[in-house]
């Protein structure tokens, strides 16, 4: 399953969490904000440089070494290996403080 496949099933899934939170609040704004949240999620999951993310966290804000593969090669390598995502601590933390308080924020609406 490549990556285009992941991402056609999360948008499934996110559709399928639409509808549910539609028909089940009856309210198209939470449907909406229902799926602007999903949206962000998945983009912030599948579509990052993980790349450029897997260099040591003080080499961010420097820009990549020239000496990168060109990037036919990247996207022909990710294509076979879909979960090429390191659970590194920082970058763990980060998202899990990021999603969980979008996750919060979204119950929240939801619920209310």
């Amino acid at each position: 399953m490549g990556r285009d496949e992941l991402l056609r099933r999360s948008l499934v899934a996110l559709a399928a969490a639409v509808a549910v939170t539609g028909l089940a609040t009856a309210s198209l704004r939470k449907a909406a904000a229902t799926y602007g949240f999903g949206i962000l999620a998945i983009a912030g999951v599948l579509l990052p440089d993980w790349e450029f993310f897997d260099r040591d966290f003080s080499q961010w804000l420097t820009p990549m070494p020239a000496s990168r593969r060109t990037a036919a090669a990247a996207a022909a390598e990710r294509e076979h290996d879909v979960w090429k995502f390191k659970p590194y601590p920082l970058r763990m933390t980060m998202l899990i403080t990021i999603y969980g308080f979008g996750l919060y924020k979204w119950w929240m609406y939801v619920s209310s």
